[in-house]
């Protein structure tokens, strides 16, 4: 069974930084690309950054460009995010989830790999960024 785990949301200032992480299991970490994905309110969930552990490379989408950094781990089956120079419009709930990218001329779009059947999203890690 395939078991993703976030963690480490939380409040900030806008200003402020967090690291999430999330911690896979039940399939083989360096096949799959992991990445961040979030849904703010009333807001259809967009994917944030894609982390490919076997290719050591991160991408992220034009919003978090600069501020977020992705990285894995993979003895330890986790991949990381952190998030520095948090903006209000970052608040949301964060989810993990395999992903594949998508290159539009420079801009990266973060989309779920479907390959990885991992059931439902989870309850995912709430960030919240006040101003």
């Amino acid at each position: 069974e395939v078991q993703l785990q976030a963690s480490g949301g939380g409040w900030v200032q806008a200003g402020g930084s967090l690291r999430l992480s999330c911690t896979a299991s039940g399939f083989l970490f360096d096949e799959y690309s992991l990445g961040w994905f979030r849904q703010a309110p009333g807001k259809e969930r967009e994917g944030v950054s894609c982390i490919s552990s076997r290719e050591g490379r991160s991408w992220y989408i034009d919003s978090v460009k600069g501020r977020f950094i992705g990285s894995s781990d993979s003895a330890k089956k986790t991949v990381y995010l952190q998030m520095n120079t948090l903006k209000p419009e970052d608040t949301a709930v964060y989810y993990c989830g395999a992903c594949f990218v998508v290159d539009y001329s420079g801009s990266y779009r973060v989309f779920v790999d479907n390959r990885v059947d991992f059931g439902s999203w989870g309850q995912g890690t709430q960030v919240t960024v006040s101003s």
